[in-house]
């Protein structure tokens, strides 16, 4: 592995990035970012912040205060700022139900977005008139929700894993392999840290995953050796920071002030460390951050379309397969629901589609001409 690139260099985090928004400030700073960079992602929140700074700042304080997740709150401010931008930015407490319903219907008519990106606007403004404004919303709320068609999920078959994973290389075939071996979400292993992985056991801890729940997975044996390997280098590097004063790493739940030494500690680094360092924008620190999961992604799609496979593979296809090949081997489907986190057994039934269960092993009249 070049380790020389991995400690090459550094960049600076926008203050919208997901690390900085959810740090804990401290000597006198702001709880709140005092800009937001102007990107085609964020300008509706530029725009929002501009016009609107009491509002914008409210808002993303209950989204803080109740624990949303970054990702949750990035689109939920979102789509507040398309909301007002459409009705030529009035203020919120003058829309009534009747300007929301017509933005909705703005959305299925003219921009023709799916049921869920539908629903999310529903939501988004639901938390704004609820929670920010304080107002009533039974007058609308009942509004009718897009109904979300069922999608059968994408699933390789074991030979096609196989391809796939041997087309990886270095540490993303390694990430890669971890997804298909213990049915991990992408952003579940990107944001694994070094206490999480427990050898003696052989299980992994996902901490805080998908509704804020923590659960246990297995480690695959075939992958110790490799982690073990990967874990040296990682050492090498951390070693490197800690030397050169670059030790730090982000902690979560403002754990920096309950436990001062522990963003130099060891047991807290990722799993999976950028590949150079970042600068907070505002404190100045210099701290080495997870990998970007973007990385991840373009290999795996790289890799699928190299080897010519005609289907639609992402990371969550090694999810999808995970779940499914375990099913294969006859698996309880509890165990599977539990291993993957899902909150109901439905959820979990959706892989249930290719094990030809509960009558459904049609064989074809064609095959019997």
């Amino acid at each position: 592995m070049d380790w020389d690139f991995w400690i090459s260099g550094s960049r600076s985090l926008t203050p919208e990035h997901a690390t900085l928004a959810r740090e804990r400030p401290g000597n006198g700073e702001t709880a709140l970012p005092d800009r937001i960079e102007t990107t085609p992602t964020w300008s509706n929140a530029v725009e929002l912040q501009s016009r609107f700074p009491r509002l914008y700042r409210s808002l993303i304080t209950v989204l803080r205060a109740r624990g949303y997740s970054i990702r949750t709150e990035q689109a939920y401010v979102d789509w507040v700022g398309r909301f007002l931008g459409f009705h030529h930015w009035r203020p919120a407490d003058s829309l009534s139900g009747s300007e929301v319903t017509a933005f909705l219907a703005h959305l299925a008519v003219n921009r023709n977005v799916s049921a869920s990106t539908q629903n999310q606007a529903l939501n988004a403004l639901v938390f704004l008139y609820r929670h920010v404004l304080e107002q009533e919303t039974g007058s609308w709320e009942g509004f009718s929700r897009a109904r979300k068609p069922k999608r059968i999920p994408v699933v390789l078959s074991r030979q096609e894993v196989a391809q796939l994973l041997g087309r990886l290389k270095g540490v993303n075939r390694l990430m890669a392999s971890l997804l298909y071996g213990t049915g991990m979400r992408l952003m579940e292993c990107v944001r694994l840290r070094i206490m999480d992985v427990d050898f003696s056991y052989r299980q992994i801890r996902i901490f805080h995953g998908k509704g804020g729940k923590d659960r246990m997975v297995p480690l695959p044996e075939r992958l110790i050796a490799d982690l073990e390997a990967h874990l040296q280098g990682v050492r090498e590097l951390y070693e490197g920071d800690i030397a050169d004063g670059n030790g730090e790493v982000f902690l979560p739940d403002a754990l920096a002030v309950k436990y001062p030494n522990a963003a130099r500690e060891w047991k807290w680094r990722y799993l999976f460390p950028s590949a150079r360092l970042s600068v907070d924008p505002r404190s100045g620190r210099v701290r080495r951050h997870h990998v970007h999961e973007s990385a991840l992604q373009k290999s795996v799609k790289r890799a699928a379309d190299e080897l010519g496979l005609r289907k639609r593979v992402t990371c969550h296809t090694l999810r999808h397969s995970f779940a499914t090949h375990l099913l294969e081997d006859g698996y309880d489907i509890r165990t599977v629901q539990e291993l993957l986190g899902h909150a109901d057994v439905s959820t979990t039934m959706i892989y249930t589609h290719v094990l030809g269960r509960g009558g459904k092993a049609v064989r074809s009249p064609v095959d019997r001409i």
